[in-house]
């Protein structure tokens, strides 16, 4: 594994590269096949189409269809969703905080794909785990309004509070559309200093960045890997 990212384990064609920088690491140094649509994330579930914006455009997910196209979202802590179609021509990448996930991000990311959930492919980056996230009633209140089996993926804690698993809870969200093919997932950016930043555990920090793009005729990978 490199210093600087870590490469999605998924099966996806070779046309694709996808990962996530590491606090070490910087998305300009890996070369990619086109430039990143940045987004302005705003914990919501806005989803856009991947391209090259003046101002980048109030959102928390990008689609793309295109040779070149680079999908990206930023975190450190909440969840990073990455998508691929099976045959390597569409792809996303989704910010997906519990707000986000609470608000529909992935439903409306899959929506926009505009793929059949069954031949999508998934990877989770690096999100806080489950013993590390302690969340209010609210939090577990907005998810189990909407399916009452989250309730499930939170965890009593001798505070009077919950422990939230963010990766269960995307997975029964991605799962309840039909996409089946799910993978990563296991990471923490609170307890893995020396990897991630965490908003959690330093208010004042960077950003990783988890990226999916569609590579060009000219790039057959990246340089980092």
């Amino acid at each position: 594994m490199s210093a600087e990212w870590i490469p999605a384990n998924w099966p996806v064609p070779d046309n694709i590269v996808a990962g996530t920088t590491l606090r070490s690491g910087s998305i300009a140094s890996l070369q990619l096949p086109g430039k990143p649509c940045w987004l302005n994330q705003r914990h919501g579930a806005k989803v856009v189409s991947a391209g090259l914006y003046g101002v980048p455009p109030d959102a928390d997910a990008s689609v793309g269809h295109k040779p070149g196209d680079v999908c990206v979202v930023k975190t450190a802590d909440c969840l990073p969703v990455l998508f691929c179609s099976t045959d390597g021509a569409s792809i996303a990448a989704a910010h997906a905080g519990w707000r986000g996930l609470a608000a529909g991000v992935i439903e409306a990311t899959v929506a926009k794909i505009a793929c059949t959930p069954s031949d999508l492919l998934v990877w989770m980056g690096p999100g806080i785990s489950q013993s590390a996230f302690e969340v209010g009633d609210e939090v577990k209140d907005a998810f189990v309004t909407h399916d009452p089996g989250s309730a499930a993926c939170f965890l009593a804690n001798e505070r009077g509070r919950w422990q939230a698993d963010l990766y269960e809870l995307a997975r029964r969200r991605l799962s309840a559309l039909g996409v089946t093919a799910i993978y990563g997932g296991g990471y923490c950016t609170y307890t893995d200093r020396e990897r991630f930043f965490s908003y959690r555990r330093d208010s004042h920090c960077g950003r990783m960045v988890s990226f999916v793009a569609i590579k060009t005729l000219e790039n057959t990978g990246i340089a980092a890997s």
